[in-house]
């Protein structure tokens, strides 16, 4: 695709932002933030400015072969949100997967089918936790290494794409790339083998986590100081806002008990917190360690993938019950909530419209 081309596309989206709108959704998200939403839940709508033009189909692994690509489908996700309902933020960013630390580290990237058409992933190192060891022996940090390079050519390629298009370079957030956590990289380098190690040799597991809490700080400062976060205080990514300027990516947690992950996780994340502020994604389950999660100083907030998998009053006494709110919840359980009679205070983001809420029906 010519840079032509992405002119056309870039032209589009600029004609369709309306800065009233932006503006309008931008300050009810603070307000959410700041845990003044009057409803029992936050649904910001937006209404659809649809686009006149036909926007092909792109897989990510032809976008990974091809810079242009990459960039027209952040485009591409950001008329989405425009032709769409949901009182998303527009925000884009360079979609290189999870696999951009570990592969710094020498991690091979392995690609799914075309037909699947999602972010590859990265296979453990060869040698599992000595090769850990090496690592956190070492403690380097190669932003000329694996992934690292096409995440800063693609915002150095957004910025100069987006300089002379002013609503986009002011409603358009590039948030962080997929940083994951301390533990979720540790997990990916080492392995299976990771697991056998709290047990075998704790203090390498502390070392390694040291050293990628160290990595994920470095490069969200280095990020970030090409594209700041929205303001001091706050954040966004997947078009969610947010306090704080990062959102750790735990996934890799369900696996632990409550005991190892206050033991070995929780003081890096801890560190993150306290340094940037911020809140947890998590998929699968999360109940049996949220309480010591929502203890952390500076976590702001949380999201969770698969609500069904969760003893959910677990994690609304958690979080809500304790003022962090949860961002990107699903609509089913918001209605079941509701139905139950649980009270979500204001502080749980859904898509799902409040009269369906109130009324029961979808």
């Amino acid at each position: 695709m010519a840079n032509l081309e992405l002119k056309r596309f870039l032209e589009d989206v600029e004609s369709r932002i309306d800065a009233a709108q932006e503006e309008r959704l931008e300050r009810e998200w603070l307000d959410f933030c700041e845990l003044k939403c009057a409803d029992p839940f936050f649904s910001p709508r937006r209404t659809p400015i649809p686009s006149s033009l036909e926007w092909p189909k792109v897989v990510i692994n032809q976008a990974f072969d091809d810079m242009d690509l990459m960039l027209y489908l952040q485009l591409k996700g950001v008329s989405d949100t425009l032709a769409g309902e949901s009182g998303l933020l527009l925000s884009a960013r360079a979609n290189y997967g999870t696999g951009i630390i570990p592969t710094m580290f020498g991690a091979e990237l392995f690609r799914l089918k075309d037909e699947v058409d999602t972010l590859p992933g990265t296979r453990p190192l060869a040698d599992g936790v000595e090769a850990l060891q090496v690592i956190a022996d070492e403690r380097k940090i190669d932003y000329t290494r694996g992934l690292a390079p096409l995440v800063f050519e693609f915002g150095r390629r957004w910025k100069e794409l987006t300089k002379d298009y002013p609503l986009i370079t002011r409603y358009v957030y590039l948030y962080n790339p997929d940083l994951q956590g301390p533990f979720p990289l540790v997990d990916m380098l080492a392995g299976a083998d990771i697991y056998y190690a709290f047990y075998d040799e704790p203090e390498l597991v502390h070392q390694a986590l040291d050293h990628m809490t160290n990595v994920y700080l470095d490069f969200t400062a280095k990020w970030q100081e090409m594209f700041p976060a929205y303001d001091a205080e706050h954040s966004i990514e997947w078009g969610l806002m947010h306090k704080g300027r990062t959102i750790l990516r735990n996934d890799a947690v369900m696996n632990l008990s409550e005991a190892l992950y206050r033991e070995f996780v929780m003081p890096y994340d801890q560190r993150v917190f306290k340094a940037i502020g911020g809140g947890m994604h998590f998929c699968g389950r999360g109940d049996h360690y949220i309480g010591a999660a929502c203890e952390m100083e500076g976590l702001s907030c949380i999201n969770l993938s698969q609500p069904e998998w969760n003893d959910m009053e677990k994690i609304y006494a958690a979080s809500i019950d304790q003022g962090k709110i949860i961002i990107g919840l699903d609509s089913s359980e918001v209605l079941r909530a509701g139905k139950a009679g649980r009270n979500l205070r204001g502080m749980v983001q859904s898509g799902v419209a409040l009269s369906a809420y109130r009324t029961g029906k979808e």
